[in-house]
């Protein structure tokens, strides 16, 4: 969590100079934190939760277990001469889109950010790729996915929350429809779901997910499977089957966090019993000022 002070910081710094303090945003404050443990590195806290890290010196470092999960998931569904057509729903730090545009150098990307300030803080700190290569795009995620075109985007990820909860809109089957519509032929879906120990929202994110694609996944480490604490879970649905490969199983249970991939049919044995989520269940108001990331499983 955040550290509490007394004042804000006013810290002030040229083009691509992180400089380490507390800023004002459109929907509360950030906060740029040295990474202790690396010389480069550096965390992005947003309304005093810890969103993103990332290594200017270093696109490809991934410090979120959860992100090098989803890069997995990338890499086994399309090679890296793919001219990747990639949507981010949450911005954050742009971690995972600068990650993508290192590997996947013809890529094209939109990064989807509903604070502009920190849209605006983000570009000023941080080297990241320019247009057409990364745009960054204010707006609200379900707005601006719902008025995409169809078949034009070839990985969506959404990675958006309210301090610790994914905004319900952005979680529904008439959400999840949109973004069905949107990916092209075998494009790829996923989401990066926190939990408590319960795992009542990955079921029933799994259930929703798996009613509208014909092929899931999941990739969690065996205690949050198993409910004995909270964290991240990784789901994923396509239309072509994600994730089978035995060299992904190898490198999942080799990581810092060892993990274990579930696919469809134990997906659906997951989520057996609960709900679809529908958008009766999404506040009729204006959506909480989503922001991206959620503490990383300790």
């Amino acid at each position: 969590m955040g550290r509490r002070r007394t004042g804000r910081e006013k810290p002030t710094g040229s083009s691509h100079e992180p400089v380490a303090g507390l800023y004002d945003t459109d929907t509360g404050t950030c906060e740029l934190v040295k990474d202790p443990y690396r010389d480069s590195g550096w965390i992005l806290e947003v309304n005093g939760v810890p969103s993103s890290h990332i290594d200017p010196d270093d696109p490809t470092l991934l410090e979120f277990e959860y992100m090098r999960w989803i890069t997995m998931l990338v890499h086994g569904q399309f090679s890296r001469d793919t001219r990747l057509r990639a949507l981010h729903l949450g911005g954050g730090a742009c971690t995972m889109a600068r990650y993508l545009a290192a590997t996947y150098p013809d890529a094209r990307q939109v990064v989807v950010e509903i604070d502009g300030r920190l849209a605006e803080l983000v570009r000023e700190w941080f080297d990241l790729p320019r247009a057409p290569m990364l745009r960054i795009r204010v707006g609200e995620g379900r707005a601006v996915l719902t008025s995409l075109t169809d078949a034009t985007r070839d990985v969506i990820i959404r990675d958006v929350f309210a301090i610790n909860k994914t905004p319900v809109a952005l979680t529904t089957l008439e959400f999840t429809r949109h973004v069905q519509r949107v990916l092209a032929p075998g494009g790829l879906y996923v989401v990066n779901c926190g939990d408590t120990r319960d795992l009542t929202t990955a079921r029933r994110e799994a259930a929703t997910i798996g009613s509208v694609f014909e092929h899931s996944a999941m990739i969690a480490d065996p205690a949050m499977l198993k409910g004995r604490r909270y964290g991240n879970l990784i789901i994923a649905g396509s239309d072509r089957p994600l994730g089978e490969s035995d060299a992904l199983a190898r490198d999942l249970l080799g990581g810092a966090v060892p993990a274990q991939i579930r696919h469809t049919a134990e997906t659906h044995k997951f989520a057996a019993g609960s709900k679809v989520l529908d958008d009766s269940e999404a506040p009729q108001r204006s959506m909480p000022a989503a922001q991206r990331g959620t503490p990383e499983p300790s």
